[in-house]
């Protein structure tokens, strides 16, 4: 049978392709434009977009285990909801959805309640699901590294509570793992949910401090700007947008995303190995 991964030509759906392809499972993807796509050899292309509900219809068709992943858009809410509505109607019991951590923490955040009501749906539609929960991923910082290098600071306004990073590459691994269990079960497995955390939680002076020993030069932690944030992402992305990552930001200062006793050690026993931590990932894009 086959696996349908959405959000398949961002930086988390590609290393989830990447990973089940390692693992030698039937894939299908997901794409708006399938003249942009570059998979790797056998994985099949659908066309169609988490709002037309003959593409999905169409892409679902044959698959046994779907990977929900929803990018920040206005409508992410009402993509994700057509979808399992979608998935459901064609008869498919296997599914992992990549949500957030603390969804149900972040309330005044939109993309974070949008992802908690999708949970809500999975569970009171009794839904055979593995809920993800990632906190922040490190790879947001790449947009960030000429700031980092070239004004000597680190600008994300993340707190003194502390985020627990985890690696896009992490987070592949173990939705395809997941991916990979349910598909191979003989009968639908029950909900779960699993929070994907780094191995540290970091402060905004940790991630500066990891920067100065990366780069071997001061790097300063400027402080916790909020406002200044909104107003600086309002220079490339929508305003709407801004303020969801402002509303975000202050969720950071005040509850941080702090894993849960017992996480860290459930997904080094998961990979077999290590989670990557942040200090490895800053100094991988400094070089």
């Amino acid at each position: 049978m086959t696996i349908l991964v959405t959000g398949a030509t961002g930086n988390v759906g590609r290393n989830v392709v990447e990973q089940l392809v390692n693992r030698g499972a039937d894939v299908r993807v997901l794409v708006r434009d399938p003249s942009k796509a570059n998979f790797p050899a056998g994985v099949e292309v659908a066309q169609g977009d988490l709002l037309d509900v003959d593409a999905l219809r169409s892409a679902f068709s044959g698959v046994s285990t779907l990977f929900l992943l929803n990018g920040v858009v206005a409508d992410e809410y009402t993509q994700a909801l057509v979808a399992l509505a979608v998935a459901r109607e064609v008869g498919i019991e296997r599914i992992v959805y990549l949500s957030v951590i603390h969804s149900d923490v972040y309330v005044n955040v939109p993309h974070f309640a949008g992802k908690f009501g999708v949970e809500r749906m999975i569970e009171q539609m009794g839904l055979n699901a593995t809920i993800l929960r990632p906190a922040y991923f490190m790879d947001n910082d790449i947009t960030i590294k000429d700031v980092i290098t070239g004004y000597g600071i680190y600008p994300m306004p993340i707190g003194s509570k502390g985020l627990a990073m985890i690696d896009a590459r992490d987070v592949g691994e173990i939705a395809a793992i997941e991916l990979i269990r349910r598909e191979q079960s003989s009968t639908p497995l029950p909900l779960n949910c699993i929070n994907l955390v780094g191995p540290d939680t970091l402060t905004g002076a940790d991630a500066a401090a990891i920067w100065t020993d990366v780069l071997g030069r001061p790097i300063a932690y400027p402080g916790d700007d909020t406002a200044g944030f909104e107003q600086n992402l309002r220079q490339f992305m929508p305003s709407w947008m801004a303020l969801d990552m402002r509303l975000m930001a202050e969720r950071f200062l005040t509850d941080g995303m702090v894993p849960e006793t017992g996480d860290v050690d459930r997904l080094t026993t998961l990979l077999g190995r290590p989670l990557r931590s942040y200090r490895d990932y800053a100094a991988q894009i400094a070089a």
